[in-house]
């Protein structure tokens, strides 16, 4: 049988410890795979949040991707989430430098396929704003540009009719699909497999001897 290597993972891991999210040169551009998270954790007091498959598919230009989560919940209108892509990111100081943390944003359009919610001009947005990646349970268009943009994007499917303006939805709520909870502050990681979970507080002693946090993975 095959083991993996969950040294990446492990050292990943101890940044996250350290600053609160994932900031070292070699990690900054790349996310852990989320088999190997899941083989970090497989004893752990706390077990891993991993969305149902088949549930999602991949539209962005960058597959891998993690961060912090927001969320929005909104049924076939998006003033938000143009709202919420259009804020740079808090900065915070670390080791003398500002750098700001990688975040995803988790919209639960109750899985409509009735119109989009995000299309190319907000992708590119997110992509201006620093945003990792977008998570959608609802439907994208122009899927052909999105895909040419460095951004993660996974969503049920296409539609070419975009939403309606016309009610603002909500922020910073826990949204529930695929099999989990997406919880503001928590972390989501996503690969071409799966995408977990993990949450940011409630931080508890695992057997491997680092603390470790709840996450979601995709």
């Amino acid at each position: 049988m095959r083991t993996r290597n969950t040294s990446r993972y492990s050292a990943h891991l101890k940044d996250f410890l350290s600053f609160g999210w994932t900031m070292t040169s070699p990690m900054k551009h790349t996310s852990p795979a989320t088999a190997d998270l899941c083989d970090a954790h497989i004893t752990s007091p706390g077990r891993l949040a991993v969305v149902e498959p088949g549930w999602l598919k991949d539209y962005g230009g960058k597959i891998a991707f993690h961060g912090k989560i927001e969320t929005i919940r909104c049924l076939e209108s998006n003033p938000l989430v143009r709202q919420v892509l259009s804020e740079l990111p808090l900065v915070t100081p670390i080791g003398g430098q500002q750098q700001p943390p990688p975040r995803v944003l988790v919209v639960d359009g109750g899985g409509s396929h009735r119109c989009a919610l995000l299309g190319d001009e907000l992708a590119a947005l997110a992509v201006t704003n620093q945003w990792s990646g977008v998570i959608i349970n609802g439907c994208i268009r122009d899927s052909a540009a999105i895909a040419k943009l460095p951004l993660g994007v996974k969503a049920r499917n296409t539609h070419p009719l975009k939403s309606i303006k016309t009610f603002p939805g909500e922020r910073n709520c826990t949204v529930s699909f695929a099999g989990v909870e997406f919880v503001p502050g928590y972390w989501v990681y996503a690969d071409a497999v799966r995408f977990q979970r993990f949450g940011a507080t409630n931080v508890k002693r695992c057997e491997i001897g680092l603390s470790y946090w709840n996450a979601y993975f995709i």
